[in-house]
């Protein structure tokens, strides 16, 4: 054990409690310290997250990504001085100097939990909602690995998710729980921290929902309890016993409980004044200290913890042990997220008529790789048969088939990006699905992808104005620029089936978006497969002294083909370029660069999105052949000679600009 110097308890104060107390008086100095903070929660929800780590959470501090511990995600993030506290006490690895420098540059204490700055932060929690959502993810994640490995019987965890009222105001909340209850995720628990009381005021102002009505209707087991720990637990311990449904726990508590401004707003959001901390520790039982956490509080609650998880912690090792060397790495893969998709050659079937839409060669690649890879999983919302996503050789995700790899969404866009979040944090490679004029539905949900890291494969179909009939709100005009404005998320847009390949040959191991044409293009004889890494390469070299060089992605590449075509009967030294991911490219040396794009030499940009996206290649507004307007409704040729997106028009007008730089030169 710890070696802690015991101080006698008082007798007015229970174990439960003392521990408790001691987390919230840390979580109110980590605030003050900042000067910024949430004490609001910290005060009123610290005896639900204690309950959940001392008697329910299975995990350990010492191997805090145990892949068959359970989940806890904080969907309230701005409580963060809360787990924080909680982590420190639980036996996690951090020290009092890293609560002294919560909120601070370079902390391991952000002022929301991070994945992979915190130890023991299961998952980054910042918008509210997002969480829930996430908790679903990991949920059903966890259902498809029990199932997966049901024969080891490895994987058996619960997800525990801290929600409060501005969680369940957000809609992501009730698409990811809606679904949930559908699929009978009966090891998700939602705690509701209901107290009643939001930033701005009180809920009664702008939340009226019946919760109990409301979750009971979606398939929930609904409990209720005080804000006293033995009631908590035993509300979670029944909880555990529902093996048909998901669970939410409503936790009637009181906001900033024993602060002045106690049950109000002002204790949400805000820094605590000193002479309100010092009666409040009063009230708490605890030194009037900063940072003075008893040494007592820290020893009873990480040997509360240790006697309940090291069984289970020293069985499940034992039981990995006898694995083979193959069933060992497969888990430690999983354990850390880096689990591989198989990218064996199945051998693609090219259409005779060498024509193919994106969209199709994705479901051909995506269908293959899903009979090798065990840990693909993924879905669309309600438009598979669209995207052309569906899994051909495996059924439904539900409860009668845990097994099934075709998550059905139905229309719930948000929810499904932030479970694809869920699933990747369980190690499962999740890809998501649906329009791309519909990507801004998933825009939080992608951001956090990007933000941890994860994983997660966007599929977005019907690219451009092109798709014709359904009119302007189905047609994606500026989502292109806002996908490719995310930090640290790529964005393919291949030409043909070649790109395709060479696409999915890239993605799965970061965060990325792969964008399709719903109609047909040319399988042209130059894409290549392995250039698509690149980001960029040359598809067809000038065959006269270099004049200019048109840069394309998508199905525009056939159109600029036609283009180059022209230039090319005409002796004129133009360079096509087919760049499938601006970020990739960016990634290469100066060199590479240069080599595609030496400088000084004109550029032009044919893609039917915004210029947005192509200012850092050329910036000139006459070079940019591109759309920054919504569309029309009608078909794919109407809509083109609408554009000026047809050869005749582009060759005329590059050639004009290419005769009166030559003669600005003479």
């Amino acid at each position: 054990m710890l070696g802690f110097n015991f101080n006698k308890q008082k007798p007015d104060v229970s174990q439960d409690m003392k521990i408790v107390n001691n987390m919230r008086a840390l979580g109110i100095d980590m605030i003050h310290e900042a000067k910024s903070g949430h004490p609001g929660i910290v005060l009123g929800a610290a005896p639900i997250v204690y309950t959940v780590y001392a008697k329910h959470l299975k995990f350990n501090p010492s191997d805090e990504k145990w892949v068959n511990r359970d989940r806890f995600v904080l969907s309230a993030g701005h409580g963060s001085a809360l787990l924080y506290a909680n982590l420190y006490m639980a036996g996690f690895d951090l020290s009092i100097e890293d609560l002294k420098q919560f909120r601070k540059i370079d902390s391991k204490t952000p002022g929301h939990p991070e994945l992979g700055m915190t130890p023991g932060v299961d998952c980054s929690t910042g918008p509210l909602g997002q969480g829930v959502a996430n908790a679903v993810g990991m949920a059903i994640g966890e259902a498809y690995l029990n199932k997966l490995y049901a024969k080891e019987k490895l994987i058996d965890f619960y997800t525990y998710c801290l929600c409060g009222d501005g969680d369940l105001m957000e809609g992501i909340s009730y698409e990811a729980t809606s679904l949930a209850g559908k699929l009978k995720l009966n090891k998700l628990i939602l705690l509701y921290d209901c107290n009643q009381v939001c930033l701005d005021g009180y809920t009664k102002d702008t939340f009226i929902d019946d919760i109990k009505m409301r979750f009971s209707s979606i398939n929930f087991n609904v409990l209720e309890s005080d804000d006293d720990v033995s009631n908590i637990d035993a509300a979670i311990t029944k909880a555990k016993e529902q093996t048909e449904k998901p669970s939410i726990i409503i936790v009637h508590t009181t906001i900033g409980k024993y602060s002045k401004y106690e049950g109000t707003n002002k204790v949400h959001g805000s820094d605590l004044e000193e002479e309100d901390i010092k009666q409040i520790d009063e009230k708490l039982n605890v030194r009037n200290t900063p940072f003075s956490v008893s040494d007592e509080a820290v020893h009873l609650y990480r040997e509360q913890i240790e006697t309940r998880n090291k069984p289970l912690y020293k069985d499940y090792m034992n039981k990995i042990k006898k694995l083979s060397d193959e069933e060992q790495e497969e888990l430690e893969a999983l354990k850390n997220g880096d689990t591989k998709i198989i990218f064996k050659d199945f051998g693609y079937d090219y259409p005779e008529e060498k024509m193919e839409s994106t969209r199709e060669a994705s479901g051909k690649v995506l269908n293959g790789l899903a009979s090798t890879s065990k840990f693909l999983i993924g879905g669309s919302a309600d438009l598979s048969s669209s995207n052309k996503t569906y899994l051909k050789e495996f059924d439904k995700f539900n409860r009668e088939n845990y097994l099934g790899k075709n998550i059905f969404y139905g229309v719930r866009e948000h929810a499904m990006g932030a479970i694809s979040n869920g699933l990747a944090l369980v190690g499962l490679k999740p890809f998501a699905s649906t329009f791309l004029s519909f990507s801004d539905y998933l825009k939080p949900a992608i951001r956090m992808s990007a933000m941890m890291h994860l994983p997660v494969t966007y599929i977005f179909t019907h690219d451009s104005i092109t798709v014709g009939e359904d009119g302007k709100t189905h047609q994606p005009v500026e989502q292109l620029i806002s996908l490719r404005s995310i930090p640290d998320f790529e964005v393919f847009r291949p030409a043909d089936s070649n790109e395709v390949i060479g696409t999915y040959k890239t993605i799965f191991q970061n965060p990325s978006a792969i964008v399709l044409s719903r109609n047909k293009t040319a399988i042209l004889e130059n894409t290549s497969i392995n250039e698509v890494r690149k980001g960029a390469y040359i598809l067809e070299k000038e065959v006269a002294p270099l004049q200019g060089i048109i840069i394309a992605s998508g199905e525009e590449v056939e159109l600029a083909t036609k283009v180059v075509e022209y230039f090319k009967n005409k002796n004129i030294g133009m360079r096509l370029v087919s760049m499938p991911c601006i970020e990739r490219f960016l990634k290469n040396d100066q060199t590479y660069q240069e080599q595609i794009l030496p400088p000084e030499v004109n550029r032009f940009i044919i893609e039917r999105s915004s210029s947005y996206s192509w200012y850092r290649f050329e910036n000139k507004q006459e070079h940019l052949f591109t759309v920054d307007h919504f569309g029309y409704s009608g078909s794919k040729e109407e809509i083109d000679k609408k554009t000026h997106f047809e050869v005749e028009e582009i060759t005329s007008k590059i050639e004009m600009m290419l005769k009166e730089e030559s003669n600005s030169k003479k």
